[in-house]
């Protein structure tokens, strides 16, 4: 049994105790996942206080929809998909105003990591700076490795959409990187 073995069991446990009632359980399963959740929704608005009201309707959302979660995907890949469809509902909503860019360097987890003389808050600064399908696109694939298929659903595109966007984003982020430019 691998650690991520462990992790789903465990996971399991928590959202058949949730799905009876036990809030505990609940506030279990909010404290192991907000963090990316937190993540996603911040590279993807672009705005802390967006991001997190974005996050609190996800796992509210979560909540209520706990006794149809039928687990033919992970708990995590579940809950990322309502927390992509809440930022969607957010810039069809009245006002995409809220979606301003704000400072990278306040994400609370690395985007990516990997040996090359980028720093980090250039790479945060560029991905920040890509036009947002591309980088919806590029964040989905790229930072949390999803699949097309999935990152496409999410989204609501097609599939070679997803692919043209995520190879968009690469080009362009490749191009800013050189440059220089944030």
């Amino acid at each position: 049994m691998t650690k991520t073995d462990t992790v789903v069991d465990f996971d399991v446990a928590l959202i058949e105790r949730a799905r009876k009632g036990d809030s505990r359980a609940f506030e279990r399963l909010y404290r192991d996942h907000v963090g990316r959740v937190h993540g996603l929704c911040l590279r993807m608005t672009r705005n802390p206080e967006l991001a997190a009201d974005c996050a609190q309707d996800a796992f509210i959302k979560a909540w209520k929809a706990l006794p149809k979660f039928e687990a033919r995907s992970s708990f995590s890949t579940w809950l990322h998909r309502i927390a992509v469809n809440t930022v969607l509902e957010k810039r069809r909503g009245p006002s995409n105003a809220e979606f301003a860019v704000e400072d990278p360097t306040e994400y609370e987890e690395p985007v990516m990591s990997f040996d090359t003389p980028v720093e980090e808050e250039e790479l945060e600064a560029a991905i920040q700076s890509l036009p947002q399908g591309a980088r919806d696109a590029l964040v989905l694939c790229g930072v949390y490795g999803y699949e097309h298929s999935e990152a496409a659903s999410m989204l609501g595109i097609a599939v070679g959409t997803c692919k043209a966007q995520l190879h968009r984003a690469r080009g362009l982020l490749r191009d800013r990187l050189e440059r220089g430019v944030r």
